[in-house]
């Protein structure tokens, strides 16, 4: 009796190693390290990482280590390493074809980095970094999808009898018409452009107001701002940052996490710009409606340009900085709907002027008494202006900014556009210190907690007891595996939840010995008292960790932030805890205890 098969032990036995592994490389120290990825997101290969080497060393400095990692070179620093002069040089020489960021890099030996091993993720709080939440300006993404409605509804009513124009005013489209206009056929025309927008009657009687639906206006906004995400996590990819966080936080936030980082300045006008362009026709005539006057940079007049734009950012599938001619230039490149929009209008105006419009969106503060207002400043000019003088379709040049501009602009539209302005309304540097002393908080508690659990369980339950505190520890073991695994991040809340799981790990067994003990009271043999404590304490034990495991989903659900961090390493500690607990300290009793002839039990 209490005997596992081979199988089942090996099984057990491979776990516990695997975990060990998994886990591992958590004992090895963070040290500086220098990240430099291309900026056109090119992997490199040996070649270039010796270059970086030998640039580095050329400047004084020899790498500790230098490999390659997901197509970025890593430089390894010995502790304590000022990285500032090493960044400097590197950026001086390559600033303008790679992004050179400081970081910190684990020491792990070659053979375990080869093995695709690594540590677990630490959030800000524990690392150190840079925090930052951003608002997505909802009105803004509303306004320029009317924006776009008012375009097609200007196109599709054009050669419709009675119609007088469109107008746009507080995201309500105006269609006036007059007596010859066929109002049906309006409503129709308006229909083929969304069937789901809004018409309704005016009350003049002589035109028609259409607007977006509350499902539409609700859609837009969760649009703009899973858009958002997905261009500033490009963005953070593109400037080198390790283990970056973007998540949505509420109704209309961005939450941006960049431990490690130190200087929020750079990165800051990365994720708040909102720079795009747009390619618009010189009006030579002046004359065309809609029309109107764009000012141009100083030492640039101004041009009136046409209503319709041939090409805009988010058409860009692809953006790089240089040279041509000494001048800096951004090399772009167009999607097929773009690139047969230019096609059409280089070979239709061949030999007239187009202009290369520069779009930016800021927020500023302004103090009105004792309050501080913020308002929203959108600038539009004029960076150039070239006569076409050939036809192309998907590749093109534009110049007219300084290398710093195009540097920018082009990491900018290479990431993508955003869908809506953000703005950001908190910001938070939290030093590498602060994190360091956060950790060794947090370890100091897992520490006390878990010896005196592990103290506590050698006195009451003697040998038993000490099977369990073999299971407790290996339950660490495995959460950091799990952790290491998964790469989710471990932040202070994340320590909570693990101090709260070493008191809920033994909970299990609790209950097992307690049963053993009444089962032996009740005159059952050793044998069939240990076989009984753990076939009829499953049912309680499975019960209770359930009802805690649906909770722990719900916090990580509907929490953000801490609240997620803690009800991770919750489940994590829940489900790994189950197996420690249950079939783990069973195998070892059944391997101490099985199949022998007992005439008492160490509980």
């Amino acid at each position: 009796m209490n005997k596992y098969p081979v199988w089942l032990n090996c099984l057990v036995f491979v776990i516990l190693i695997a975990g060990c592994l998994l886990a591992l490389p958590n004992i090895y120290v963070s040290v500086p390290a220098v990240q430099i990825a291309d900026n056109n997101a090119v992997a490199y290969d040996e070649a270039r990482l010796e270059e970086y080497v030998e640039a580095v060393q050329k400047a004084g400095a020899v790498p500790e280590a230098a490999y390659l990692q997901d197509g970025r070179v890593v430089l390894r620093f010995e502790t304590g390493t000022d990285l500032t002069p090493i960044g400097e040089s590197l950026k001086a020489r390559y600033g303008r074809t790679a992004n050179i960021a400081q970081t910190l890099a684990p020491k792990l030996p070659t053979w375990m980095r080869e093995a695709g091993l690594g540590p677990m993720s630490l959030g800000l709080d524990l690392r150190g970094g840079v925090y930052v939440l951003l608002e997505v300006d909802m009105n803004s993404a509303i306004d320029t999808r009317m924006a776009i409605y008012q375009d097609s509804l200007i196109d599709s009513l054009r050669e419709a009898e009675g119609l007088h124009r469109v107008e746009l005013n507080n995201q309500v489209i105006r269609v006036r018409l007059n007596a010859r206009a066929d109002l049906e056929e309006t409503r129709e025309i308006i229909k083929r452009v969304d069937p789901d927008l809004v018409i309704a009657d005016s009350t003049d009687g002589e035109s028609l107001t259409v607007r977006m639906s509350d499902l539409q206006i609700k859609a837009r906004e969760d649009f703009a701002v899973d858009q958002n995400i997905t261009t500033l996590r490009n963005r953070v990819n593109q400037l080198g940052v390790a283990e970056p966080l973007v998540q949505r936080q509420g109704v209309d936030r961005i939450v941006v996490q960049l431990p490690g980082v130190q200087d929020p300045n750079e990165i800051n006008k990365i994720l708040t710009a909102t720079a795009t362009l747009e390619f618009r026709m010189v009006d030579q005539s002046g004359t065309e409606p809609g029309s109107r006057r764009y000012v141009g940079r100083p030492g640039q007049n101004a041009q009136v340009l046409k209503r319709k734009i041939i090409a805009s950012g988010d058409q860009i599938v692809d953006a790089s900085a240089g040279f041509s001619e000494g001048r800096p230039i951004v090399s772009i490149s167009l999607d097929s709907a773009g690139g047969e929009s230019m096609l059409k209008t280089t070979m239709e105006y061949l030999g007239k002027p187009m202009s290369t419009v520069f779009i930016e969106t800021r927020r500023e503060a302004v103090r009105r008494g004792d309050e501080l207002e913020y308002r929203d400043v959108k600038t539009e000019e004029i960076i150039s202006t070239a006569t076409i003088q050939g036809v192309f379709k998907s590749r093109f040049q534009i110049s007219g900014l300084n290398p710093g501009e195009a540097h920018d602009l082009a990491l900018l539209l290479r990431a993508g556009a955003l869908a809506a302005p953000v703005f950001k309304i908190d910001e938070r540097t939290i030093g590498p210190s602060l994190g360091q002393d956060n950790i060794d908080r947090g370890f100091n508690a897992i520490k006390i907690g878990f010896l005196a659990v592990i103290f506590f369980m050698a006195i009451y339950y003697r040998a038993f007891g000490l099977i369990a505190n073999i299971a407790l520890f290996s339950n660490l073991i495995f959460i950091v595996a799990m952790l290491s695994l998964l790469q989710a991040s471990l932040t202070l809340p994340g320590i909570a939840g693990i101090v709260l799981t070493v008191g809920m790990a033994v909970d299990a067994n609790v209950l097992i010995f307690e049963r053993i003990r009444e089962e032996l009271s009740a005159g059952a043999s050793p044998q069939a008292a240990i076989h009984s404590g753990y076939e009829k304490a499953f049912s309680s034990i499975a019960d209770a960790n359930i009802t805690t495991l649906i909770a722990a989903i719900v916090l990580f659900g509907l929490g953000t932030g801490p609240i997620k961090g803690f009800a991770i390493t919750l489940m994590l500690g829940i489900i790994t805890s189950m197996f420690t607990s249950i079939v783990g300290t069973r195998a070892i009793v059944n391997l101490i205890f099985g199949g022998r002839k007992l005439t008492s039990v160490p509980v």
